[in-house]
């Protein structure tokens, strides 16, 4: 089976990626949100993050048109019936993703794969809302999507063989990344060892040991991460790394998953990172550090 078009449904951070990588390698896309509002603000920053490739000599302008060219802007979820696979993008609470599986199991025929990209829910519990859950199964693409070349791909418990294989030539042969088998997990691999650095960065800093430019910093290029501990929580979002972090507590009942006080107090304060341009560091409406 070839996978030629895509829907993904959710147009915040991580869906723009998905849709605009898809896109990049040349397979149809189509990007689903709930309102015109949402999907024209996703577009935008599809167009600005392209933009911002096009001043690196990354892509050509005709490059940035073919990409835009192959994602279609839609709102009605029934346009993806005539896909060959589905990934779903939308904000992590169980009860809408239910929904969501819900939906896509009466709209598309049984031979389409219906993908999430949940980084801490269980997909055992999402597939088994659907009358055929061997055909769903997990694709966390990590931050950003187009420069981070590992895929996770997260079996649930009744994903068939023919459904990971399919999925895993997809994702090695088709969008050329690097996919590794998970067994769902709280967290699976990434998330669960992410956090945790992550949280470890707010108490060195709670404790005054470092400041937040030079605790990343220590990372950064002691380590060669790409973003250090504080900047990539402000890109993940605040918000998001604190409903994580408590996942996984309640899950493992581990006191290294005990989110710090720092975060709360940051959520509870507004300060979610990107989305708002305020984190542990400053953020223009494009996403770039001040």
């Amino acid at each position: 089976m070839l996978f030629n078009k895509v829907g993904v449904v959710g147009g915040g951070t991580m869906g723009q990626g998905i849709a605009e990588m898809l896109a990049g390698k040349g397979l149809d896309v189509l990007l689903i949100e709930r309102t015109p509002d949402k999907l024209e603000a996703a577009w935008h920053q599809i167009e600005v993050s392209l933009d911002k490739q096009l001043e690196k000599w990354a892509i050509t302008p005709v490059e940035k048109k073919i990409i835009l060219s192959k994602i279609s802007k839609v709102t009605e979820l029934s346009s993806l019936a005539d896909c060959d696979m589905v990934i779903e993008s939308i904000s992590e609470e169980l009860d809408a993703k239910k929904e969501l599986f819900r939906r896509l199991d009466v709209i598309c025929p049984e031979h389409v794969v219906l993908a999430s990209n949940t980084s801490t829910l269980s997909l055992t519990e999402i597939a088994a809302e659907t009358t055929q859950p061997e055909r769903v199964i997990g694709l966390h693409f990590l931050y950003p999507v187009s420069k981070i070349h590992l895929v996770e791909i997260i079996r649930g418990l009744k994903t068939s063989e023919s459904t990971f294989t399919l999925t895993k030539k997809f994702v090695e042969e088709t969008i050329q990344k690097r996919g590794i088998q998970v067994y769902e997990s709280p967290g699976f691999v990434t998330t669960r060892l992410i956090c945790v650095l992550i949280n470890e960065a707010l108490h060195v800093l709670s404790e005054r040991v470092a400041s937040e430019e030079d605790i990343d910093n220590a990372m950064r290029i002691g380590y060669d991460f790409h973003y250090g501990p504080l900047e990539m929580a402000d890109r993940f979002g605040l918000d998001s790394v604190l409903v994580a972090m408590e996942r996984m507590f309640r899950e493992f009942g581990d006191l290294k998953y005990r989110p710090a006080v720092l975060l709360k107090q940051m959520v509870r304060a507004g300060h979610l990172g990107t989305k708002t341009g305020h984190g542990f560091f400053r953020y223009d409406k494009d996403g770039d550090r001040l």
